[in-house]
């Protein structure tokens, strides 16, 4: 009730200051652990314990102020970022844009961020009980070696994180997807593994949704031949199916309802072309327990949520851990592992 009356003031804003004012009242509550979840939703993966399979995507908490905070919504984990080495400003704004009409989101942010130093004095903080936080990491713009930049990430902030994420999708970086070609991709995680070393956090691999069959094969023997730990499906997409808003043209990345589709039958690809052996992260156009399920039942072990909170509000991750209770009991499974890609069959 209380999102809302408040969400009319918000949407009188812009977007970009509706969220740093979301961001700073966030700022004034005391960080907590997961909110209590029903035991048939915790899952063990990489080794971390998850209370629920509900997780904050990046973009939200940019720079890793708020992350503290989510639990007390229903979220098992927070992912902060994206950070690059140095600080960036951007691309110019107006930046961010609601489709209100379509209940979606396209931004061109451009890793705006004040780098990985500032941030891990931040991710440094007592971590509340229960709670795993990853942190996305990326490279700075105007790099002249961006597979440096990955490995400085994995340096600067694996000491802060229970997993890393390598970013190579988001395309308001230019030439920055070119990173999921076979080879340059191969390269990259090389590189980025071997900084992790032995005992350092799980590396998840956020890639695009816009890919041909040919990229997904790839994109999944390369992980699968470098260690990768998990493979986020999906970032935005660049691709415009029928919007009504009229920021539709707006150039940048779609995510919101528009996405659910399209990251969906990315999960499912990924599946089959996995053929189960990685853990998959299901992202993009989520906005209830019955899409989150879905997720779920097509291979996915985890979901992401953020576009949505935009016009379901902060309770989404809740009223999805209890949605999913009762699907998952109506369906007889004893717990949530138990549903994952039984949808998507492997031969």
């Amino acid at each position: 009730m209380f999102f809302r009356a408040l969400r009319p003031l918000l949407f009188r804003l812009d977007a970009e200051s509706a969220h740093r004012l979301t961001v700073r009242l966030l700022q004034r509550l005391p960080a907590t652990g997961p909110a209590q979840c029903d035991a048939i939703l915790r899952q063990r993966l990489f080794g971390l314990d998850f209370a629920g399979p509900v997780g904050l995507a990046p973009g939200f908490d940019k720079e890793a102020e708020v992350y503290d905070r989510m639990g007390r919504f229903g979220f098992a984990f927070a992912e902060a970022g994206t950070l690059t080495p140095l600080p960036q400003a951007g691309n110019p704004r107006p930046r961010l844009f609601r489709l209100v009409e379509d209940e979606a989101v396209i931004n061109r942010m451009g890793f705006n961020n004040g780098g990985q130093a500032a941030a891990a004095a931040r991710l440094a903080r007592p971590r509340p009980k229960g709670l795993v936080v990853g942190v996305n990491i990326g490279a700075n713009k105007d790099s002249v070696d961006r597979v440096a930049d990955y490995v400085t990430g994995v340096q600067a902030l694996a000491a802060h994180a229970d997993y890393l994420t390598v970013n190579i999708s988001s395309p308001n970086t230019p030439g920055l997807r070119a990173l999921q070609d076979r080879s340059a991709l191969d390269d990259l995680l090389a590189g980025v593994m071997a900084a992790r070393g032995e005992s350092g956090p799980p590396v998840w691999l956020k890639v695009a949704p816009d890919l041909q069959s040919t990229d997904i094969e790839d994109i999944a023997e390369v992980a699968l031949t470098r260690g990768v730990d998990a493979l986020i499906i999906s970032n935005t997409t660049v691709t415009r199916p029928s919007l009504r808003s009229p920021h539709g043209a707006e150039t940048g990345g779609l995510s919101g309802a528009p996405l659910h589709d399209l990251a969906l039958r990315r999960l499912k690809d990924f599946r089959r072309a996995t053929g189960g052996r990685i853990p998959l992260i299901g992202v993009g156009g989520i906005g209830d327990a019955d899409q989150a399920y879905a997720r779920i039942r097509a291979g996915a072990s985890l979901i992401q949520v953020y576009s949505a909170l935009v016009y379901r509000g902060p309770m989404l991750a809740a009223e999805i851990n209890r949605g999913l209770v009762t699907r998952l009991r109506r369906d007889g499974f004893g717990t949530i592992a138990e549903a994952v890609g039984v949808d998507c069959a492997l031969a």
